[in-house]
């Protein structure tokens, strides 16, 4: 079956298909990679192909020849290249979240509600924290290398690990399974030049995580107290209580209040009518 008969050229609807697949995965891949460093590696790549292409046509063989050769070794220099991405969308593919929250219900409104509580009361105190939900990311290679513990998640247990007083302070705390599983734990720098530079080592390590693994990360600013989730490679600032519970409920798989965003939204429409 021809759609667009071109004489020579047969458009069909296998070639239809075919070409809407091709865009599909080409606009997968561009926000796949959008936002991080490896956009201008991209364009890097389609420069030396450009180039490879021109002096083929201008019959510059020794060129050609030393491109070739480059080009050669081009599919594990991407793999190298783009490490985190692929990790990254490898573990999204392999994840079954619908297992996850079929096994993992309930249990999780009180650990909310602890640490809502010390995070207000970190950020009145300006005490810098990290806080970081694994839900089906295991992190075991982060929590092998931090303090391991097993403890109920509690508002007083997390206000201690952050006091600038005790050895647990400086890292992040993991919470799996509704438990602190490790404190004082280092999580990976988020190498993405776009960052502000307003953003400090708690954020950035924030979103290095965030990067790679499916977590949702809590941050509170030492400097200024504001509290901050990164998610997804995606770091949201100035979080008010409410959109943090929001947030939290909706990562770990409990029944969520409506966006706070919205409820405002319908608020002020209702006001205004």
């Amino acid at each position: 079956m021809e759609i667009l008969p071109f004489g020579f050229l047969e458009f069909g609807l296998k070639d239809f298909i075919e070409t809407l697949i091709i865009a599909m995965v080409i606009v997968l891949l561009y926000r796949w990679i959008r936002g991080s460093f490896a956009v201008p590696v991209v364009i890097g790549l389609v420069i030396v192909f450009a180039i490879n292409a021109a002096v083929s046509l201008f019959g510059l063989t020794t060129i050609n020849f030393i491109l070739r050769r480059l080009l050669d070794v081009g599919i594990l220099a991407v793999i190298i290249i783009f490490q985190p991405e692929i990790r990254k969308l490898l573990y999204n593919i392999g994840q079954n979240t619908s297992l996850y929250k079929f096994f993992d219900r309930g249990g999780s409104y009180s650990v909310i509600d602890e640490v809502i509580e010390a995070v207000k009361s970190l950020s009145r105190s300006k005490t810098g924290a990290l806080i970081v939900f694994a839900k089906g990311a295991t992190l075991n290679d982060l929590v092998d290398k931090g303090v391991e513990l097993d403890a109920s998640v509690s508002s007083e247990l997390l206000l201690t690990i952050f006091n600038r007083g005790t050895p647990l302070h400086d890292g992040a705390v993991i919470i799996r399974d509704n438990k602190i599983v490790a404190a004082s734990a280092y999580l990976p720098i988020s190498q993405n030049p776009n960052i502000s530079s307003v953003f400090g080592t708690r954020h950035r390590a924030a979103l290095g995580i965030s990067e790679v693994n499916d977590v949702l990360v809590i941050v509170v600013s030492e400097e200024t107290g504001r509290v901050s989730i990164a998610q997804n490679g995606a770091l949201t600032s100035g979080m008010t209580i409410q959109k943090l519970r929001y947030e939290m409920q909706k990562h770990l798989g409990e029944k969520s209040d409506e966006d706070p965003e919205m409820s405002s939204f319908r608020q002020s429409e209702l006001e205004s009518s």
